[in-house]
């Protein structure tokens, strides 16, 4: 398993129709195979920011089944525009703790 990672930050006073249009957004997302969950964290501190994670079974998941795929244009045309400035999306495995 793979989580991916964002940090949002959504322009100011576009955050209730960020929330609206990521709802209609979560359906392309969930319909990729590899794809496992995803959740939207707000902050408490800042308004405006959001936590975006996704598990995937890996990277290529995301990186090819969802970015090439006609789900992440409508995803990318429901949401892109309401991120300043543009989110950097990192990768995390599980490391042992043994």
């Amino acid at each position: 398993m793979v989580l991916e990672a964002a940090i949002l930050y959504v322009k100011e006073g576009n955050q209730e129709q960020f929330e609206n249009d990521f709802k209609e957004a979560s359906q392309y997302i969930s319909s990729i195979q590899g794809y496992i969950k995803h959740s939207l964290k707000k902050c408490i501190e800042e308004d405006n920011q959001y936590l975006l994670l996704v598990e995937w079974v890996s990277v290529e998941a995301h990186e090819i089944g969802f970015r090439k795929s006609p789900q992440y244009l409508k995803w990318k045309e429901l949401l892109h525009h309401h991120y300043s400035p543009f989110p950097k999306v990192l990768h995390y495995e599980d490391i042992s703790l043994e």
